[in-house]
């Protein structure tokens, strides 16, 4: 049964690793102590590199039951980030609950540090949840970053839940081409290591960049990839997290375009 987002003004303006839980219900509980958010940029590398060292790849559980997909956009308008989570059955995906959340963009566009802008946003939305995924896939990286520690990685280490990530494109890496068929996969190195997988979710389409972010590793962030892909280049519960933030970023936008207008 679909649960619908809850409507709720709070911000992680000022969010902070010892805050107090956002709502007590909550299935997913924040880690309290990780790091603060206002840093600076050469605060922000060294943190990224401190936390790569405490990123686990692992097994994915046996039983998975339910898979969140996160994914952000930014009204520049505003000066918004928001997020949205969408949580589905697995295997069946079917949406379970659906969370939203905003949060001034406060940290500068830099390539490599982008969870430091778009991070906060997102665990708003998580500690909304009252179903508490088994994984979570993230419209981003994992380990194929500069430093290890792109989006789902780090976002992986404040969740305590297995992160994949699931980008478009590709940051860091070299690779071959993988086969034309779905399924087709080939090694994405960087720095003379495994950071990820060039995945054919859909043959003759485009591949998607795999990397594993946080209590997962490349053989189950690949399966989990392409056994949430449908009829779609991407999987379904980033797809449907995509469809639901562009829904509320558009809606919000009306509304401040009336308020405007008078």
């Amino acid at each position: 049964m679909r649960r619908a987002g809850r409507q709720s003004g709070t911000s992680v303006c000022g969010y902070r690793s010892d805050a107090v839980p956002l709502l007590g219900h909550s299935a997913v509980r924040i880690q309290r102590g990780l790091h603060d958010w206002d840093v600076t940029y050469a605060e922000a590398r060294r943190l990224q590199e401190e936390l790569a060292g405490r990123v686990k790849l692992r097994p994915l559980p046996a039983k998975i039951d339910l898979v969140a997909g996160a994914d952000m956009a930014l009204s520049v308008a505003d000066g918004l980030f928001f997020a949205a989570v969408v949580v589905m059955s697995f295997p069946a995906l079917e949406v379970v609950e659906e969370q939203v959340a905003q949060a001034p963009a406060q940290f500068p566009y830099i390539p490599g540090l982008l969870s430091f802008r778009e991070g906060p946003a997102v665990l708003v939305a998580m500690e909304k949840l009252e179903s508490r995924p088994d994984l979570v896939i993230f419209d981003g990286q994992g380990i194929a970053h500069p430093r290890r520690l792109g989006l789902a990685a780090h976002m992986g280490l404040w969740l305590g839940i297995p992160t994949v990530g699931c980008a478009k494109s590709r940051l860091v890496g070299e690779h071959e081409e993988p086969a034309e068929q779905k399924g087709a996969r080939v090694p994405l190195t960087y720095g003379g290591g495994l950071v990820g997988s060039v995945l054919r979710t859909r043959s003759h389409v485009k591949p998607v960049y795999v990397s594993p972010g946080h209590l997962c590793d490349h053989e189950g962030a690949c399966r989990m990839v392409l056994e949430c892909c449908t009829r779609y280049r991407l999987p379904e519960p980033t797809r449907q997290a995509d469809l639901l933030v562009g829904r509320v970023k558009r809606a919000f936008r009306r509304q401040a375009e009336v308020q405007r207008r008078g």
